[in-house]
């Protein structure tokens, strides 16, 4: 489940009642725990802080963290252990063992098949079938990975311990081990030494066995420490097997793209980008997702790199249809018309099995790195280059028709005013005698003049003539991320609008809004203030805007808001509403 990097969505300090509603599930779920190890894991007087987070594949978890640990995480209404809280308590679940190669596997996201389970000499311990339980290493009673029972002790028996034994939620050095302070597993001697089965026979076994008869504690223990090598070198062997794989399939692809004709061959990408797109870029928090941003910010993004996507150029010709295809034929997603004309995508079956095997390929653009430690994505920040423009309007328009600007055409000031001169240098309109005025022609006239100085103007001074025109022009703006093409947009650019509001009594929250239209992620701006301030930050949704979102975080932060728009992110101070709303510091008497 901690695989990969997850995303936080809130974190906050947890009140009294539910410290005691947390202690109360906790003695319950684990009856073992004695009163006084219960009292070190939740303590009454020092800080706990519940963090909600979402996994990569959607799923919502409750952290509660304690001293920047993550303690206990709650997934559907029940609550697991974490490694850092065995570590302390390793006896309050039952506990499998297993071999120190294993763990590598288990913290990419395998669950603990039955084969590669060491039965002790006391034998396995006694769960039923969704159990809480732990798995550790041979000789280290310290665990290594927490889960639940795939199946009871007794049908594991019966099955003569074969197929899946411990489905893993959270294993030592995945995103969840990596939120916290990073500690390696303590050394605890174990009490029974592990006896094999006799019906241990298949593959990976016998070579567990041949390093078994060789083993000692002492190498166990050093096996346990260099874990992160092992790690790494089994990483390179995989990476090297996945290339030769990622190379056979191409040359393969390659012989059937000679016999296939245009149309199938962008029928088969589009597939492969709607199921690349589906299995690494949606959530399941993104949905409801409109049809149109699914293709424009995921799909297209997933296109191997030469190759263009192009849904006209396929046998649909149209996303309506292909996402009908792809809700009536495989089962994959549920489209549904939410309001007149506009499709979303309001449902994704994400155990299908044609979206499970689906292997994503190697030559697509490279995706967002993760900040180590969290769940947040983050890349470097490049503030945008916003330029001032105008659109021809009817009005104007006869006034452009020489230089063959339409209505709607935006244009610089400087644009405007080459114009301008070139029509009156055109036309003859410089005053004779006087070269700072310029004579009304009918049709400067018409477009410059009001209705009560039609009979009173006949010249007007240059900087008059081109503020005259400026004002009538349609206020646009021009948005330039660097690497990307311009976006033209009509009216004002929009300013980040950061406001104080009160919330119960006499309570303060800051509220920061409109951060997409300056390219920045309210999660990482959301993050940052909260290292920053050290205080409670959320996102919520944006009253009256869709796929926008307001960041709050309590108490007056607007100084610290400013600090970070200004100075780290460079974002132009006439862009930034709000800042005047700082609480003013007091005078030193």
């Amino acid at each position: 489940m901690f695989a990969k990097a997850f995303r936080v969505k809130s974190n906050t300090v947890i009140k009294g009642s539910d410290r005691r509603k947390l202690r109360a599930d906790i003695a319950a779920a684990f009856p073992s725990l004695s009163v006084e190890e219960l009292n070190e894991l939740i303590p009454n007087k020092e800080e706990l802080n519940i963090v909600k987070i979402y996994a990569h594949k959607g799923d919502a978890v409750t952290l509660y963290v304690l001293h920047k640990n993550p303690i206990f995480f709650q997934l559907e209404k029940q609550v697991f252990p974490t490694v850092y809280t065995l570590w302390r308590c390793p006896t309050m679940v039952p506990a499998f063992a297993t071999w120190p190669p294993v763990l590598q596997k288990l913290s990419g996201g395998a669950d603990l098949m039955l084969p590669g389970v060491v039965v002790s000499a006391s034998g396995l311990p006694e769960v039923d079938q969704g159990d809480c339980c732990a798995v550790t290493l041979v000789m280290n009673s310290a665990p290594v990975a927490v889960g639940t029972a795939a199946v009871s002790s007794a049908k594991m028996r019966d099955g003569g311990m074969k197929g899946k034994g411990v489905n893993i939620l959270h294993a030592y050095m995945d995103q969840l081990w990596a939120f916290g302070d990073k500690t390696h597993p303590p050394v605890i001697p174990v009490a029974n030494c592990p006896a094999p089965e006799e019906g241990e026979t298949d593959g990976e076994e016998c070579e567990e066995k041949e390093g078994r008869d060789s083993s000692t504690p002492a190498a166990v223990e050093t096996s346990c420490r260099n874990m992160q090598e092992l790690r790494l070198d089994e990483h390179e062997v995989l990476k090297e097997e996945q290339l030769d794989e990622d190379k056979e399939g191409k040359d393969t692809d390659g012989e059937e793209d000679d016999s296939r004709s245009p149309q199938e061959q962008m029928d088969e990408l589009l597939l492969q980008c709607f199921l690349h797109a589906l299995k690494t870029k949606v959530k399941k928090s993104d949905l409801p997702l409109l049809t149109s941003t699914f293709l424009s910010k995921h799909m297209v993004s997933c296109c191997p790199r030469g190759k263009q996507l192009d849904i006209k150029k396929s046998s649909y010709k149209k996303l309506s249809k292909f996402l009908l295809c792809m809700q009536r034929d495989h089962s994959l997603v549920q489209v549904k018309e939410l309001s007149k004309g506009v499709e979303s995508i309001v449902e994704v079956d994400w155990r299908n099995p044609e979206l499970c095997s689906f292997r994503s390929p190697k030559d697509c653009g490279p995706e967002k790195e993760s900040v180590e430690g969290g769940g947040v994505c983050e890349v470097p920040y490049q503030t945008p280059e916003i330029t001032q423009l105008y659109g021809v309007t009817a009005r104007l328009e006869p006034l452009f028709q020489d230089a063959r600007k339409r209505k709607g055409t935006p244009l610089k000031a400087s644009e405007v005013r080459n114009v301008i001169t070139d029509y009156v240098k055109k036309n003859e309109l410089i005053h004779e005698t006087n070269k700072n005025y310029v004579n009304i022609n009918p049709t400067l006239c018409d477009c410059l003049l009001e209705k009560s100085e039609y009979h009173e103007v006949e010249t007007l001074k240059w900087d008059d003539l081109f503020s005259r025109t400026l004002i009538r022009m349609q206020a646009c703006h021009e948005v330039l991320f660097p690497g990307q093409p311009p976006v033209v947009k009509k009216g004002q650019m929009e300013c980040i609008d950061v406001t104080v509001a009160s919330r119960g009594s006499n309570k303060k929250v800051t509220v920061i809004k409109n951060l997409e239209a300056f390219g920045l992620d309210p999660a990482v701006v959301a993050d940052s203030l909260q290292h920053q301030v050290q205080a409670s930050c959320v996102l919520l949704d944006s009253p009256g805007a869709k796929n926008r979102v307001l960041v709050q975080i309590q108490g007056n932060q607007v100084q610290h808001v400013g600090k970070l728009l200004l100075d780290r992110y460079q974002i132009p101070r006439k862009y930034v509403q709000g800042l005047d709303k700082a609480p003013k510091l007091g005078k030193k008497k």
